[in-house]
């Protein structure tokens, strides 16, 4: 078997083609980061009431007693029906003057009449929209309110979906063809189906789009984060995955919401949503293929000669003879296929896959059930969104010094605790306390986006190079489930206000109990066969196993960097 971390050692861990390699990936993840949050801002749904059109003859009083209250005692009027228009013009034209209120006693001169026993009517007339935040949505264009409200959370769920798919071919192709087809594919999706998306004439065709654009978000970042850890090595790959791609990642959401709050017409930015994709078109001809990959598949000579190019960009020698231990494994690997099922063959690998399976899930309710949630907090959007988004940064600098530092489920459990704390809390101060709410879902987030890098972790350290993608594919096929189940979680509000709260912070809780079956893998090498993963088993050792002393003396010790996957985005 190759030992490729030995026999590219040469090139060093941060040599000018580590650099070249590491922009260029960072560059590519702007764009699935810049539409991972399209559905929120495409499918806004601003304030609402029927309309009643200007031609009416209703008087001033009238106009404004159109709407009926939607519950007995409550200052809030109904988005979904109105009084019978024809009575309200004939009331008016009589001079009689609406009664809001039973209990009113100055009237004015004049007749009166309690509205509350008018018959009602639906919004025969359409609707009008609050223009405050959003100019134009698709819920606004093609009225995806009252009775037809159910096709809004419908069209999220087919984009989740569409992830849920992508993961699962791009997994296959880029495992069987290669990580750069398959990155450059899932980008040209984004690109060209955003701007298909601008142009869609009505809902079942801009939900169709919704689906595909689904398939090359998520997707594509997975083949990103694969291609550069394979690529990348010690010290580089940290920087990397931890740092660098998702900071990019959330750079590209962070300009989605600029964009949104400039332009806040739906078309507009749909097209806008295409330009990061075609900006990443000429990348095709500097962006590398694995080495690593290319080995795993027996391409031996493909490999070498990136390699040989990669040492003369860093101005160093190349060895002779490269990979020199592979020779009689070369026919065999280059002709085996891996698929799904592979992960389901052994009992060590079919452990560890379940339990990771299980934890991506929960995770990812958990944080699109917050994000999902954030349009109920008050204030402006936009600006919650971005603070919701901002405050990545700061867990993914937190989640590189624990990728660093500390065994990895002990990282888990503490992130995941957090975020199950503050879950628990927010349904305390939800409606009393607002800014406290809102740094609660911060907290919450903070705590969640490390657990979900501390996942990344375990799936790309536990997998075998084999079949790597596959596999952190098949995590992001459960995390688009979760994620696709989120919008529906939060309306079990109907039943209890605190029943969405109380799942997800029990989710949560669960992943953190299973982290315990997972083997450590800080500072080990990256299996390269099936055979190789660890056992799955029960272990208390993260707490005791290793410390800060420890630590110093293994990297002091170490020859090359430890080698490490990190942190990379839900």
């Amino acid at each position: 078997m190759v030992d490729y971390e030995a026999s590219v050692s040469f090139l060093g861990t941060w040599g000018p083609y580590q650099r070249k390699v590491l922009v260029l990936l960072c560059l590519m993840a702007i764009a699935p980061g810049f539409s991972i949050l399209s559905v929120i801002y495409l499918l806004a749904d601003p304030p609402h009431h029927c309309h009643v059109p200007e031609h009416s003859n209703l008087s001033q009083e009238w106009m404004q007693a159109s709407r009926p209250a939607q519950v007995a005692g409550q200052s809030g009027r109904s988005s979904c029906s109105r009084y019978e228009l024809d009575t309200l013009r004939n009331l008016s034209s009589l001079g009689i003057k609406p009664i809001l209120d039973l209990n009113q006693s100055d009237l004015g001169p004049g007749p009166g009449i309690a509205v509350s026993t008018l018959r009602e009517e639906g919004c025969m007339d359409g609707w009008t929209y609050s223009t405050e935040y959003y100019q134009s949505t698709i819920v606004t264009e093609f009225n995806l309110v009252c009775s037809d409200q159910w096709k809004r959370p419908l069209t999220s769920l087919v984009f989740f979906i569409g992830g849920l798919i992508g993961c699962l071919l791009s997994g296959q192709i880029s495992d069987r063809f290669g990580r750069k087809p398959a990155m450059f594919g899932g980008v040209a999706i984004l690109s060209v189906f955003s701007c298909a998306l601008a142009f869609a004439p009505s809902w079942p065709v801009s939900t169709a789009l919704f689906f595909i654009l689904g398939m090359g978000q998520i997707s594509s970042y997975i083949v990103i984060f694969v291609l550069g850890s394979e690529q990348l090595v010690g010290e580089t790959r940290i920087l990397f995955s931890c740092i660098c791609l998702p900071c990019s990642y959330v750079f590209g959401s962070l300009l989605l919401s600029g964009a949104a709050y400039l332009v806040q017409t739906w078309r507009y930015l749909s097209l806008i949503m295409a330009a990061p994709g075609l900006a990443c078109a000429p990348l095709w001809w500097l962006v590398p293929e694995s080495p690593r990959w290319l080995v795993s598949r027996g391409r031996l000579q493909e490999a070498e000669v990136i390699l040989r190019s990669a040492a003369q960009e860093s101005r160093v020698d190349a060895p002779p003879v490269i990979f020199v231990s592979s020779a009689e494994k070369v026919p065999s690997q280059k002709s085996e296929s891996f698929s799904f099922l592979d992960l389901l063959k052994t009992t060590n690998i079919r452990n560890i896959s379940v339990i990771l399976w299980i934890m991506w899930f929960s995770v990812n309710v958990t944080y699109f059930g917050m994000t999902f949630n954030s349009s109920s907090l008050s204030g402006n959007p936009y600006l919650n969104y971005g603070l919701m988004t901002a405050v990545e940064i700061p867990a993914y600098v937190a989640s590189w010094l624990a990728a660093r530092r500390l065994p990895r489920r002990l990282s888990f459990i503490i992130s995941g605790l957090l975020a199950s704390l503050a879950l628990l809390l927010i349904q305390v101060t939800f409606h009393s306390q607002p800014a406290v709410t809102l740094s609660l879902v911060l907290m919450g987030k903070f705590g969640i986006v490390i657990g979900g890098g501390i996942l990344y972790v375990f799936t790309g350290e536990l997998s075998p190079t084999v079949i790597r993608n596959t596999a952190m594919s098949s995590c992001a096929i459960f995390a688009r489930v979760g994620s696709a189940l989120s919008p529906y979680l939060l309306q079990l509000a109907v039943f209890n206000q605190f029943l969405p709260w109380i799942i997800v912070g029990g989710l949560s809780l669960l992943s953190v109990g299973l982290c315990f079956f997972l083997p450590e893998t800080f500072r080990q090498a990256l299996p390269d066969a099936i055979q190789q993963v660890p056992q799955a088993k029960f272990s208390w050792s993260c707490f005791s196993k290793y410390s800060p002393k420890e630590d110093k003396i293994a990297a002091k010790n170490q020859s090359t960097p430890p080698d490490i996957i990190c942190i990379t985005h839900l």
